[in-house]
């Protein structure tokens, strides 16, 4: 028996509304897998996303019921040095370095909780 036009577009909302119930938590372990590489590598929004003056951020997702919210628009980005080459400043025995600029790395933590001083690893 042949299908009408009406029970095939049912069948596509269907199929979508899997598709994005799917792409959704797909999505959500994706993020779960990213926040976890990003507290390990102690990672922040500018070491992923950069700023330049000019660049338009991403508009936030869509809702999961695929409404946007009213309230969504791009933001501009303010200028940084992010991309701008630093020297190395501080080197350990390991060869982990670290330009001075941003949060200290861990090796560094762990060596300055450990008695030596900043000053030790200086290039």
């Amino acid at each position: 028996m042949a299908k009408t036009l009406e029970q095939i577009q049912q069948q596509i909302e269907k199929l979508e509304r899997q598709a994005e119930a799917i792409k959704n938590k797909e999505a959500a372990e994706v993020v779960k897998r990213i926040r976890i590489a990003i507290a390990h590598y102690d990672l922040t929004a500018e070491d992923l996303f950069g700023t330049q003056a000019g660049k338009v951020a991403p508009l936030k997702r869509a809702k999961a019921d695929g409404k946007k919210d009213a309230g969504m628009k791009a933001t501009t980005v303010k200028a940084s040095r992010k991309g701008i080459p630093v020297a190395i400043k501080y080197r350990d025995g390991a060869g982990n370095t670290w330009t001075g600029r941003g949060s200290k790395p861990r090796w560094l933590v762990a060596a300055i909780e450990g008695g030596k001083k900043v000053e030790d690893f200086a290039i």
